[in-house]
């Protein structure tokens, strides 16, 4: 009798053993969630500057969007335009240019109708170089959109982290 007590508490004890250490699969919504956060890999150094500086061109092509895109915003709101491009130049989703991701098919509507090629105002300019300087505040953001003016239903779904302006900014 006492063999058969002790063989029952080394098979319960394996049991849990086992139990304790067997990989559990993920409810499937969990899964998504973190598929749905994006993983940044930044270039910036620890003063949150860009490690690697853009190309003179692309940073005028850069201050061109911003112009086109922001357009009668808040300062704070052109540095935020000009933020989200350079968080997507760091994405791994995103190609790995200023230009590529200006240019990507359907990104940017200035790029659509034109607008980009107008001249940018200083003001843009100096939105730029103060994302490329620090853009800590919205380190996440891979998308902006005005929500009065665009009728994309996926958008919708983005975790909105900030508004400014008229932009809701998004990742």
């Amino acid at each position: 009798m006492k063999y058969t007590y002790i063989m029952s508490f080394i098979v319960t004890a394996i049991i849990v053993v086992l139990s304790l250490f067997t990989p559990r699969e993920m409810p499937s919504n969990t899964i998504s969630a973190i598929e749905k956060k994006p993983h940044i890999q930044s270039n910036k150094n620890e003063s949150n500057q860009f490690s690697e500086p853009i190309k003179k061109e692309e940073k005028e092509l850069l201050a061109r969007l911003v112009h086109a895109e922001a357009k009668g915003e808040p300062y704070q709101g052109k540095v935020a335009v000009a933020t989200v491009v350079l968080n997507r130049v760091e994405h791994e989703d995103f190609p790995d240019t200023v230009h590529d991701v200006i240019y990507q098919k359907n990104q940017f509507q200035p790029v659509a109708n034109g607008h980009i090629n107008q001249k940018p105002s200083k003001e843009a300019v100096q939105a730029v170089d103060d994302a490329l300087e620090n853009h800590d505040e919205l380190t996440d953001a891979l998308y902006f959109w005005n929500p009065s003016i665009s009728d994309v239903e996926w958008m919708n779904t983005l975790d909105v982290v900030k508004v400014i302006g008229d932009h809701h900014f998004a990742i």
